[in-house]
């Protein structure tokens, strides 16, 4: 449908996100005028003008939708008519189970389809300020290279403390996989703090020969250098634990490994010389992040150290750490469910400015504050999806599903992240049930049916969310042109 009549929504960014919000308001209707700055000026990473530019890995991860995260994410994306995908699709290259494309060929892709839909205008153009108030509706979907005096305006409007230019991110362990056997909750000192029991941490006990040994691999393993265009320093209150560890080898142990006010409760007449302690990251409890524990060491050593700790040895991650430049704002504190600035309505934002990591994180988030922006332009009520769904559990990480950190005032809580499991609602209680004719069903086999049926849950939750609020879902790939 082509209509003019009603006045457009303005897009900034042309990357997947900006590029995904654009298709999905134009195709309900809605002009679109879309501001990408490459062409005028360019970035640290981008080496073209097109849109949707890869600017690191051609791959889309896993597009296994039956026991996979990112894959149920994906088959999401193509029930909603997404333009990446179907993109993706169009130009997917072999690579086993996973989504890989020409990355070129991909966005050639995006770009034509861009820029021949009637209702989407391109213009290149740098926006140096926060959209102008005239403008009514708008999506800032500029990505962690935002231009920095449009990370500054952000900044003006939102305060000091909003935006994060520094990613020091912990480890992020799913709960399931913690050996309780010989872990224990207990916070230290057994304090309560605000909406705490007392019991707020998992605690992991080393002996002393333990702890040397974990402090040697710390110094030797692998580490990731800043690239050429990340040359943001170090924060005092986020070293990389190597670092720590490399000043002297009881710095951990005075610092995030101190065993202080803590008893196991395993072994209470045994003290631990040290001890890592992990705090829930999410409401759900279904993850938890390693306290402390920012890192550069590269992802195969930095699971190979952590599993050297007790209780830890079989550990899952939602997440592994890292250190990098990022730009992104403190989405919980600052939008509503609909991805709207809470001081300014009418402004979305989208991508990974908003605290998602990934291609398709990114482009489903575009998606999404795509169609909350065109239903508010058409007056129409804003259907949030289901919290089941792929779209909903990555939606609830980014605007409130996180735990704010009460006993490090000051530190930032939120972090970006992938879509995974753990951000997903537990099931209901017996839902996981043996099969007939299996002996012995445990382990591995309870955590493969356990995702594959929350990945059934969520595409059904999906495709009923779209009917009931969209009308039927679409007939097939959307034209590319």
């Amino acid at each position: 449908m082509t209509d003019r009549s009603f006045s457009p929504i303005h897009v900034i960014g042309g990357g997947l996100a900006g590029s995904e919000a654009a298709w999905q308001i134009a195709n309900a209707g809605i002009p679109v005028v879309l501001h990408e700055m490459r062409g005028v000026r360019g970035t640290e990473a981008h080496k073209s003008d097109s849109l949707a530019e890869l600017v690191c890995s051609n791959s889309f991860r896993s597009d296994d939708a039956t026991s996979n995260a990112v894959g149920v994410l994906h088959a999401e994306m193509r029930l909603a008519g997404s333009l990446i995908m179907a993109a993706a699709d169009r130009n997917q290259v072999p690579a086993g189970g996973a989504l890989a494309v020409d990355r070129e060929g991909f966005s050639e892709a995006v770009t034509a389809a861009i820029t021949g839909h009637p209702l989407i205008t391109v213009i290149r153009e740098e926006v140096s300020g926060l959209p102008p108030k005239e403008w009514d509706q708008a999506i800032v979907a500029t990505g962690p290279l935002t231009a920095p005096s449009l990370a500054g305006a952000i900044q003006a409007e939102t305060g000091a403390d909003a935006l994060a230019f520094f990613d020091a991110i912990a480890p992020i362990i799913h709960t399931d996989s913690i050996n309780m056997d010989i872990c224990w909750f207990q916070s230290r000192y057994d304090k309560v703090g605000p909406g705490g029991t007392g019991k707020d941490y998992i605690n992991c006990p080393m002996t002393e020969e333990q702890y040397n040994a974990f402090v040697d691999a710390l110094i030797a393993g692998d580490k990731t250098g800043f690239k050429e265009w990340e040359g943001t320093p170090y924060f005092d209150g986020c070293l990389p634990i190597e670092v720590m560890a490399e000043r002297g080898r009881e710095t951990l142990r005075h610092g995030p490994m101190k065993p202080m006010g803590l008893t196991n409760a395993h072994n209470p007449t045994v003290k631990a010389y040290a001890v890592v302690q992990l705090r829930q990251d999410n409401a759900l409890g279904t993850l938890y992040n390693m306290v402390g524990f920012q890192t550069k060491l590269k992802y195969g050593a930095q699971m190979d150290v952590i599993r050297m700790i007790p209780g830890l040895e079989k550990a899952e991650f939602a997440r592994l750490g890292g250190l990098h430049r990022n730009t992104y704002i403190n989405s919980p504190t600052l939008l509503d469910r609909s991805l709207t600035l809470k001081s300014r309505p009418g402004l979305r934002f989208a991508g990974q400015i908003t605290g998602c990591e990934g291609y398709v994180e990114s482009a489903s988030i575009g998606l999404l504050a795509g169609r909350f922006a065109a239903a508010e332009r058409k007056g129409d009520a804003l259907p949030l999806p289901p919290a089941t769904t792929a779209f909903g559990s990555l939606l609830n990480h980014i605007t409130g599903g996180h735990i704010v950190s009460d006993d490090e005032p000051g530190k930032r809580s939120f972090q970006p992240m992938n879509i995974n499991f753990g951000l997903f609602p537990l099931l209901e209680p017996g839902a996981i049930t043996k099969p007939d004719g299996v002996k012995r069903f445990r382990g591995k086999d309870k955590t493969v049916m356990k995702k594959q049926l929350v990945a059934a849950r969520a595409l059904d939750d999906c495709a009923a969310w779209l009917k009931a609020s969209y009308g039927e879902l679409p007939a097939g790939e959307p034209s590319l042109g």
